[in-house]
C-alpha cells in the first residue's frame, strides 16, 4: 500500500554555527560531506551523507532560514538502529568521543532508545526494536507521572 514513496531522503536541520555543526554531525554519525551551498559568496548550507543508510542530513545556517527556527529540545528525527549490538556500539562510540546523550531507556515491547542533542540542542533520537509503523496500530499514553500505558483503538478518525 502507499503512493510509491521509497524512503525519507533528507532531513534538514537549522543550525547556529554551520562549520561547527558539520564537524559535530560528521563525528557523531560518521557522515561524509556530500555538498555545500553558498549564496552571494557565503556558505549557508551543507549536506552530509550516510551512503550505506541511503539518507542525507542537510544543515542550514539558521540566520538564513525563514523565521529562524529553533528546535532546541525537540526530537526532529528518529533513526532505527539494526540490532542491539550496533545500538550499544554507537552509544559507546559517543562516549569515547565525549558526546553527551541521555541514558539508554528500555521501553519493553517498544524497544530501547537514546537521545543525542546536537550543539544547538536539537534532539536526534535513536531506536532499536521499536515496532511502531511496522504492522498494526499502536497507541501510547503518558499520565502526569510519566507512566506509560498502551491502547489499540485510534483516537483520531478520518472525516
Amino acid at each position: 500500500m502507499g503512493i510509491g514513496l521509497a524512503r525519507i531522503r533528507q532531513v534538514k536541520i537549522p543550525v547556529a554555527d554551520l562549520a561547527g555543526s558539520v564537524r559535530w554531525y560528521r563525528r557523531a554519525l560518521d557522515l561524509e560531506l556530500a555538498a555545500e551551498f553558498a549564496e552571494q559568496g557565503e556558505l549557508r548550507g551543507a549536506v552530509l551523507a550516510d551512503h550505506d543508510g541511503g539518507f542525507v542530513i542537510a544543515l542550514r545556517d539558521r540566520e538564513f532560514c525563514a523565521n529562524r527556527p529553533n528546535l532546541s529540545g525537540f526530537d526532529v528525527v528518529a533513526f532505527e538502529i539494526a540490532d542491539r549490538d550496533s545500538f550499544h556500539r554507537i552509544v559507546a562510540r559517543w562516549d569515547e568521543l565525549g558526546l553527551e546523550h541521555t541514558e539508554v531507556w528500555d521501553g519493553g515491547h517498544y524497544g530501547i532508545g537514546v537521545d543525542l542533542p546536537d550543539p544547538d540542542g536539537t534532539v536526534l533520537r535513536f531506536l532499536c526494536d521499536n515496532p511502531i509503523g511496522r504492522a498494526k496500530f499502536s497507541g501510547v499514553a503518558y499520565d502526569e507521572n510519566g507512566q506509560v500505558t498502551f491502547y489499540d483503538t485510534p483516537k483520531l478518525t478520518e472525516h
